[in-house]
């Protein structure tokens, strides 16, 4: 079964359980602080499972493009993707646990026929937040699923969540048995051998987690539930490689025309990585993601760069992302118009990031590493590498968080320049690690590898804890203040457009209890005069008390009324248009307050360029 195939026919059957079918949006999050992109089918439901009402009502299907980078180490492998589809279902206070379970039931035993006797569970085993979720056991078991194929396993295995704050629950698991051989005792569903292959996944969200860790019941239970289309593809057509799947083929055999080279043991790894880091990359500059030197962009950058590292592991030396991103848009076009509506920027922006990187690493990517490993041969003080070269581009981030004792020795210190490098160059951290090896007298690996583990590690926890702050009382959770700044948008985006003309659309926003930043499309840097301006009229409307209303109707007729909808595509037939006054009439998702004098009053704090055509203002709520 192709991927169309299955996308299609996953569709279907919930259409038939009376499920209304998401449009598939925009890869960049609205309205969301926490994240850089959609990183799975729910992504954008966030609001709705906290209870704001669905224009397409409480049973939802998509198909979603989504994309992850915290397993971009593991990309490489057979499995695993920065770029993906998730099929998903959704029940906002509708359904429960044994119409999602049947479903699932019915859908891969009837619809995907598969081998029933092959499929095995898992469940929540529980803990001290939420009991033993014996009930989905025996749903399973009613189904045909003997004890002996269910299983029972902890919050790593089986307890989802959005993310560190929001709405989570325990899930159940489906894995069907490839036939491999047990890898040991202890092999069962969840195993890393590849004999369990996870094919769906139903979470059974009856919780909200706050900012201090606590839990606390939704108004309503929710159900959300995803399948990857590659990986169950793959497992549909009798592979364990994603890239041997018609997804993949035609771009590898183009890297295999370019490179000369075949898609053999020592070239899978590069010829993976080219192929989902150039989809990726494609994909994000669609959706407005161009390569710059911060967040999401920094991603896209790096995506793009791996890639053609990566290039030179295969001989390739002329320029070549084009041809590839070429060959994803002319494989996706009709699914995803916008893919070819924007041929010539995603190719653009693709050539001129290559041609910058290339010419910035030019032949010397080893002798750069080598000058700075070469340092640490025979230095009777190796930390003073590290507190010199490499602990000042990353103060600002881990402070005093560092453990220094991971770094004492010349490994030691190899392994955080092995971090820096990845960073900084896109550089594979095996490549400085293999380099250490042999500039480093009495090289200790596990060291190294440590003192890059704890580097990682540190990232990691310095971004999170990043995200936290910005996310403190932010959007996921409809705070007042979050409330009152997400209508403020509104008020900007028209005012700007009054005073800079129409030429001005909203092209991202990012909202947190302290502040709202938005993103709108301008050429020129604002004048002081121009901001004080935008700053009175939003204040002015603020002042006259204009009535917050909302109205459901379609999207043609919210056009035909003169209704703002940049962001059209995030919603369905149905859709809430909201107005303010006569002033402002916008599409959008919520939440607002019910009139402007409860915000208060607005300070535009800051006003910047972020890039070409674009610019960004900061602003707060003042008491008046």
């Amino acid at each position: 079964m192709k991927a169309i195939d299955l996308k299609k026919k996953y569709l279907d059957f919930f259409v038939k359980k009376d499920h209304k079918i998401l449009p598939n949006v925009s890869l960049l999050p609205e309205n969301d602080p926490t994240a850089l992109f959609i990183n799975s089918g729910m992504h954008p439901l966030v609001p709705y499972l906290l209870g704001e009402p669905h224009p397409l009502g409480k049973r939802l299907v998509s198909n979603q493009r989504c994309l992850r980078t915290q397993d971009i180490e593991k990309i490489g492998n057979p499995s695993h993707l920065t770029f993906f589809e998730m099929l998903g279902n959704w029940s906002l206070g509708d359904y429960w646990k044994k119409e999602a379970i049947s479903w699932s039931w019915e859908f891969l035993t009837k619809e995907l026929q598969l081998d029933s006797q092959r499929i095995s569970v898992s469940c929540f085993a529980g803990d001290k937040d939420s009991p033993k979720d014996e009930e989905s056991a025996k749903i399973w078991e009613s189904l045909g699923i003997p004890s002996e194929r269910i299983y029972f396993l902890g919050r790593k295995d089986n307890w989802w969540s959005v993310g560190e704050t929001g709405p989570c629950g325990p899930d159940t698991e489906m894995f069907y048995d490839t036939d491999k051989k047990v890898c040991g005792p202890n092999c069962r569903p969840g195993c890393n051998c590849g004999k369990y292959f996870e094919i769906w996944n139903d979470v059974f969200m009856e919780f909200n987690r706050l900012p201090n860790g606590k839990l606390e019941k939704l108004k309503q239970r929710n159900i959300d539930t995803g399948m990857g289309v590659e990986r169950t593809s793959a497992m549909l057509q009798g592979k364990d490689d994603v890239y041997q799947t018609e997804l993949f083929t035609g771009l590898i055999n183009q890297i295999e025309e370019i490179s000369k080279e075949k898609y053999e043991k020592e070239n899978q790894k590069a010829m993976r990585i080219i192929a989902d880091h150039l989809r990726a990359a494609t994909f994000a500059i669609a959706d407005g993601v161009m390569p710059f030197k911060t967040e999401a962009g920094y991603v896209v950058r790096r995506l793009i760069r791996g890639a053609v590292f990566y290039s030179r592991e295969l001989g390739i030396k002329e320029t070549f992302v084009v041809k590839i991103a070429g060959k994803i848009i002319d494989e996706y076009k009709n699914e995803y118009p916008s893919l070819d509506n924007k041929r010539d920027l995603i190719l653009d922006q693709l050539k001129i990031e290559e041609e910058k990187f290339s010419k910035a690493r030019g032949s010397k990517e080893k002798e750069r590493i080598i000058e700075q490993i070469s340092k640490l041969r025979g230095n009777p003080k190796p930390m003073e590498i590290f507190e010199k070269e490499i602990a000042p581009r990353y103060k600002a981030q881990w402070g005093k968080l560092f453990d220094r004792s991971y770094i004492s020795t010349a490994s030691g210190v190899a392994g955080t320049i092995a971090f820096d490098q990845k960073s900084t160059h896109g550089t594979p951290t095996s490549t400085t690690l293999d380099i250490s090896g042999q500039y480093i007298e009495n090289f200790d690996e596990k060291k190294a590898q440590k003192a890059l583990e704890k580097a990682q590690e540190l990232h990691k926890i310095v971004s999170k804890q990043s995200l936290e702050k910005k996310f403190d009382g932010g959007l996921a959770d409809h705070s007042k203040q979050v409330t009152k700044l997400h209508t403020v948008t509104h008020l900007l985006h028209e005012s700007l457009r009054r005073i800079l003309r129409e030429q001005v659309h909203q092209v991202g926003s990012n909202i947190t209890s302290e502040r709202l930043r938005f993103d709108f499309t301008y050429s020129e840097k604002l004048t002081p005069e121009q901001v004080k301006e935008v700053e009175d009229l939003v204040n002015e409307q603020i002042a006259k008390d204009l009535a917050v209303k909302m109205e459901m109707m379609s999207l043609e007729k919210a056009k035909k009324q003169g209704s703002l909808a940049f962001f059209a595509d995030k919603y369905g037939d149905q859709i809430k248009v909201y107005s303010i006054g006569n002033f402002s009439k916008e599409v959008c998702g919520g939440p607002h307050v019910g009139s402007l004098g409860e915000i208060g009053g607005v300070k535009i704090i800051k006003e910047e360029g972020v890039g070409a055509g674009r610019r960004r203002i900061y602003a707060q709520i003042v008491k008046k």
